[in-house]
């Protein structure tokens, strides 16, 4: 293996095998999905490309390879361990209906073995066991031997393992074949196996054969156009290549460890207490920055990705505090992470002024609203004292928690200072039950359906570009999208303006949008290189790999903006625009929530 293959060499050393098998390097896309009311954040390399797997044309081709950055937040709590990360950069290779099984795991076995010099004998795979719906996969096996790979070292899994989506209730789906290093631990049992959490194997790769098609009555129908869909993750690779531990002891992690151990003058590795609190703080304040620098950048707030923002910021600093870090210090960090990721995340340089100021201004904030947080516990004290248990109630510790972002042990802190106890049973029990409706209300997001392109939502996308264009010329060309969402009934759209809008001004944009769907507008789709599309004035907010290919719509003279899809035909197809609410989304940034009526 390659021990000291770093993050750069290995995101560079993939995407260069790839073009070199005839794959196009394709840009990966924002953190804040467009137009999905599914999930948050991008959550995986194919999330962007799901319409493109579901069947429509992507502008580079039909094989694709991309780095993608990806934030998941489910187990944001769980974030401390030495394993568990929010932001992460996936690694991917696409066939949209090219090539299947055999190619994918040829690529993945060459990759493997001749670029990561992995040793052969270290390899063990998985594929799917099959059950009452779908075969076992056989021809995944069969290859796999052809490489090599033995049958004891081949394991046939449940659909619990081997088997990816479908994203909504139906759609594309398909078993996976993983792939899994052995590290040369004993095994912990006799059924060790690859999955197991021992720690004896350790995943390097996924390839999903996306072969089938869910229908609503829960069979599954084999498609024409089968897809593959890859994914492996870039810290948790060189961390097995590089022979360490954990994650945090590659060279992603250790400058921001660093500057932690100077801002608070105390030494990682000395005890578990305050590594946790330098690994949390390490990979939070890395998220934050990429939150933050994206392309589609958001500010803390209280709802949606700017709430998951802020909780970021608000543990962060707690445990800088806890381990002596003074106030202001993120933004010191966040210049660390600036420049480890500025030049595969150009992004991040751009927007760095924007990153400083906004965490600076969250600590400020975090101050005051710690400052509240006591006072609220203060004016506990009298009433808890009356009775006879002299114990603060597990659902007030937690509101401290929840509502103040008061940690535990400060409120033990403060009640142990007024000769009271805490009822941590009781925190633990509504901490346990915040945390499972949290990861609930995530897995419903995304088993919203990526895949829903109905009539409805087809018509709402194609009415926020009229809506974007229609702000652009009633405000001035200061105006740009900061986000969009959409749902079968409404499409939300966040842009930047720093005042709330006017009657007349709404009157306007709305009345621009009507008199341009009445003309029955046909919407026209070109591929052309982003510097082709912005030569001849389409609205873009990203950047592309140099002659990317790119589509652009344009809906007749009106509007002109570089887009993934999808769209109506015709705007004779849409039905009325009318805006329902304008309000503030964040600092700079107003967001109108808007339908169509038929």
């Amino acid at each position: 293996m390659e021990k000291q293959l770093t993050a750069n060499a290995l995101r560079k050393k993939f995407i260069d095998f790839f073009v070199s098998k005839e794959h196009s390097q394709i840009s990966g896309a924002s953190l804040i999905p467009e137009n999905d009311p599914t999930v948050l954040f991008t959550t995986a390399g194919m999330h962007p490309l799901v319409p493109y797997i579901l069947g429509a044309e992507h502008p580079s081709g039909n094989k694709l390879c991309d780095y993608q950055k990806c934030i998941r937040t489910g187990d944001i709590d769980a974030v401390g361990d030495p394993h568990h990360l929010t932001f992460f950069e996936m690694l991917g290779n696409w066939s949209l209906g090219s090539y299947f099984k055999k190619e994918a795991i040829d690529f993945s076995y060459e990759f493997l073995t001749k670029e990561l010099n992995i040793d052969p004998e270290k390899l063990s795979v998985t594929v799917f066991a099959g059950d009452d719906l779908v075969p076992r996969d056989e021809v995944a096996a069969a290859e796999w031997k052809k490489h090599g790979i033995p049958d004891e070292r081949i394991y046939f899994l449940p659909k619990e393992d081997n088997w990816w989506g479908p994203a909504g209730e139906t759609g594309p789906c398909g078993p996976d074949s993983e792939m899994f290093i052995d590290t040369g631990r004993e095994k912990c049992s006799e059924n060790c196996r690859p999955g197991c959490s021992c720690g004896k194997y350790f995943e390097i790769w996924n390839d999903v054969f996306m072969g089938y098609k869910k229908l609503e009555d829960g069979s599954y129908v084999e498609m024409d156009r089968k897809c593959v869909d890859t994914g492996m993750g870039i810290e948790r690779t060189i961390a097995i290549l590089q022979g360490k531990k954990n994650v945090y002891e590659t060279e992603v992690f250790t400058p921001i460890i660093e500057g932690i151990e100077e801002l608070s003058q105390v030494k990682y590795g000395q005890s578990e207490e305050t590594d946790m609190s330098i690994r949390i703080l390490a990979d939070h304040i890395r998220t934050s920055c990429f939150i933050l620098g994206d392309q589609r950048g958001i500010a803390p707030s209280n709802v949606g990705q700017g709430y998951i923002l802020r909780r970021l910021i608000r543990r962060a600093i707690r445990h800088g505090r806890k381990i002596g870090m003074q106030e202001a210090s993120l933004s010191t960090l966040a210049k660390i992470v600036v420049s480890l990721y500025k030049d595969a995340y150009p992004e991040l340089s751009d927007n760095s002024e924007f990153i400083y100021k906004e965490l600076e201004q969250e600590e400020d904030k975090f101050s005051k609203t710690l400052q509240k947080g006591e006072k609220e516990f203060l004016k506990m004290i009298p009433n808890i004292l009356k009775g006879k248990a002299k114990q603060i109630p597990g659902r007030m510790a937690f509101k401290l928690y929840d509502t103040y972002g008061f940690p535990i042990e400060l409120t033990k802190e403060l009640a142990q200072e007024n000769g009271l106890s805490v009822d941590e049973e009781g925190f633990k029990i509504a901490f346990e039950k915040h945390q499972n409706q949290s990861r609930s209300g995530a897995e419903q997001n995304f088993k919203g359906g990526l895949a829903d392109h109905s009539e409805k939502t087809t018509a709402l996308h194609t009415a926020t570009h009229m809506l974007h264009q229609a702000l652009r010329t009633v405000l001035g060309d200061h105006v740009g999208q900061k986000g969009s969402n959409i749902t079968v009934d409404r499409l939300r759209f966040d842009f930047t303006h720093p005042e709330k809008l006017s009657d007349e001004e709404l009157k306007k944009v709305e009345a621009i949008v009507n008199e341009e769907i009445e003309k029955n507008q046909e919407v026209i789709c070109e591929t052309m290189t982003l510097e082709e599309a912005k030569a001849q004035g389409a609205i873009a907010f990203f950047d592309s790999k140099y002659g990317e290919q790119v589509k652009v719509y344009s809906i007749g003279n009106f509007s002109k903006e570089v887009c993934g899809g999808p769209h109506v035909s015709n705007t004779s197809e849409m039905g009325r625009f009318k805006i329902q609410k304008e309000q503030s989304s964040s600092a700079g940034v107003r967001r109108i929530k808007a339908i169509l009526v038929k």
